[in-house]
This record gives C-alpha cells, sequence and structure tokens, in this order.
C-alpha cells in the first residue's frame, strides 16, 4: 500500500472511530433494538479478531447495512455504498458520519475498487453486497467482488453475512407494541484457493462467484435463496475454509 493509501486509511480511523461508537451505541442499541428491532445473531465468532476481512452480505432493504454495522463487533465495518446515497438527507449523513465511501454502478469504478483494496492492505473490514442492487432473494453477482477477492492482500478473509426478515419494519412501525424480529447470520469464513498467479482464468470466475453465493445462501431462509435454491449444486473447490 502506497503512502498516500496509507494516509487516508489512516485518517479514516481517526476522523470516524469516535462517530462510529456514538451511532452504535447510541443510535442502534439504544433507538433503533430498543423501539424498532428485536436482532437475533449468529455466528459472530466466525469474524477474525483482526486482519483484513470482507463481510459478503445479501440486500433487501435500505437498512441491511445498518444491521450489520450495529452488530458486527468489536470491529467497525467501512461499507461500499452506492454514490446515490449520499446525496439523500438521512441515507447520506449516516454514510458521511460512518465513514462509508461512494462506488459509482452501472460502470467499472476503479477509485471505490482502489478505496476497497487499500482497506483490505491496512487489515481493515470492508462490507459488500456483491449483487450490487436490492432484491428479495438472491441473484447472480456483479463482478465487482471477483475482481476484488482476486487481487485483495491474500490474508483476506471472506465471511459470508446474511441479514432477514427486515422486510416488514416499516409496517411494523404503525404496529403498536411489534419490533420487527431481525435475523443477522455470519458464516464460516474463508479465502480463495489460487494456482499460479493467484489469478483466475475468466472463465472460472462465474464458478468461483457461484461458489462463495452459494455460502451467502446457506444462511438464508429457502425463500431468500433464489438462484442458489439448489444447495445440492453447492461446491467448494476455490474455498479455503479458516
Amino acid at each position: 500500500m502506497n503512502t498516500t493509501a496509507r494516509d487516508w486509511v489512516q485518517q479514516q480511523d481517526r476522523v470516524f472511530r469516535s462517530r462510529r461508537h456514538f451511532m452504535r451505541d447510541f443510535l442502534f442499541d439504544k433507538l433503533a433494538c430498543t423501539l424498532l428491532w428485536n436482532v437475533t445473531i449468529q455466528g459472530l465468532a466466525n469474524i477474525p479478531a483482526r486482519g483484513p476481512v470482507i463481510l459478503m452480505m445479501n440486500h433487501v432493504t435500505a437498512v441491511d447495512p445498518v444491521a450489520i454495522l450495529g452488530v458486527t463487533r468489536p470491529r467497525f465495518p467501512v461499507p461500499m455504498s452506492k454514490a446515490e446515497n449520499f446525496g439523500g438527507l438521512v441515507a447520506g449523513l449516516f454514510a458521511r458520519s460512518w465513514g462509508a465511501y461512494p462506488v459509482r454502478r452501472g460502470a467499472v469504478d476503479r477509485r471505490a475498487l482502489q478505496a476497497t483494496l487499500d482497506l483490505l492492505d491496512a487489515g481493515e473490514v470492508t462490507m459488500i453486497a456483491p449483487e450490487g442492487t436490492r432484491s428479495p432473494a438472491l441473484i447472480r453477482p456483479k463482478a465487482g467482488l471477483a475482481y476484488i477477492a482476486t487481487r485483495a492482500n491474500p490474508a483476506t478473509v471472506i465471511v459470508p453475512t446474511a441479514v432477514y426478515q427486515l422486510e416488514t419494519w416499516l409496517r411494523d412501525l404503525f404496529s403498536p407494541w411489534r419490533r420487527t424480529p431481525v435475523h443477522v447470520s455470519y458464516g464460516r469464513g474463508f479465502r480463495l484457493r489460487r494456482a499460479g498467479t493467484g489469478r483466475f482464468p475468466r472463465q472460472e470466475l462465474d464458478r468461483v462467484m457461484d461458489e462463495m453465493m452459494y455460502q451467502l445462501a446457506l444462511l438464508l431462509p429457502d425463500k431468500n435463496r433464489g438462484a442458489y435454491s439448489d444447495l445440492d449444486a453447492k461446491t467448494s473447490d476455490y474455498l479455503d475454509f479458516v
């Protein structure tokens, strides 16, 4: 990692750490979990205590990342968020206050990709939704995560991270005494099994991504598995579990 990138990562930590503590300990714990959500967490121990980590998440609702950021402890993930969020009043305030970084959808955003690689080189946790959009059930992923996973610090651990049942949270706001039952599950972490140059031929990348997505599907209810509903088709030839 070059000096400019290292300075950027260190600045992120200095500027945002106290804000993240406040947002997680007060806004999430005291408000969201007390008034809105009843959160169940499974597999938190699958997140390494240190070192570079990618949380590979599904994405059903706009508040899924908030739930994951709130429960991923003691570490603070730095999420990639679509550029449009930074222009919104609430979403933009949250993203900027936490220290998320923007990605332009529909194009190869090399700046966002490099920011992700810099964070991983510095041993940070980042959070990526490989599908690139919200969907009630898993769909085939975009190429971004494959690009990052094959170029990241080789020590990077990918942890499948599933969040579900948040779909009703807005409706539940108008139901007296009902908190939405939210589930966040972390699966077994893995690294990619590489050979030769450490890169995969293009024709293999789809299979690599499918193996990664099946690990995410294992954590979800049947209705949310979508394109990865047939668990009998699951393989793990390219995955080294940690």
